[in-house]
């Protein structure tokens, strides 16, 4: 079976549906979502881009995580599909980090990917 836009998971993890939704309370507007998306570019091809919109687009995909929203675009779906948002913290530094079960390689910092 081929997978189509309706069949593609993304999640978010209990760690990083907390800061989106401190990020979002920091920002003082009520209706921001989590926009990730994938461009080319990057050490690897391509690479993950987070932003908060407060726009849901026809070719949008939305998923939900203890209240707090991501939106995914169609295409980049297809490169995120089975993905998992985290939020990770240590003595240098704190991130989102993405999972991604598609990447067959990735760039030392964890921001840009090859399929």
């Amino acid at each position: 079976m081929t997978a189509t836009a309706d069949t593609l998971e993304f999640s978010l993890t209990e760690r990083a549906a907390k800061r989106v939704a401190y990020l979002i309370e920091q920002e003082g507007q009520s209706g921001l979502m989590l926009r990730v998306a994938v461009s080319g570019g990057g050490c690897s091809g391509f690479q993950y881009g987070f932003s908060f919109d407060d726009t849901v687009n026809p070719d949008d995909r939305t998923f939900e995580r203890d209240g707090v929203m991501a939106v995914v675009d169609e295409t980049s779906l297809e490169l995120l599909a089975g993905s998992e948002v985290d939020f990770v913290e240590d003595l240098g530094a704190a991130a989102f980090k993405i999972t991604n079960p598609n990447a067959t390689s990735s760039c030392g910092c964890g921001s840009s990917f090859a399929v």
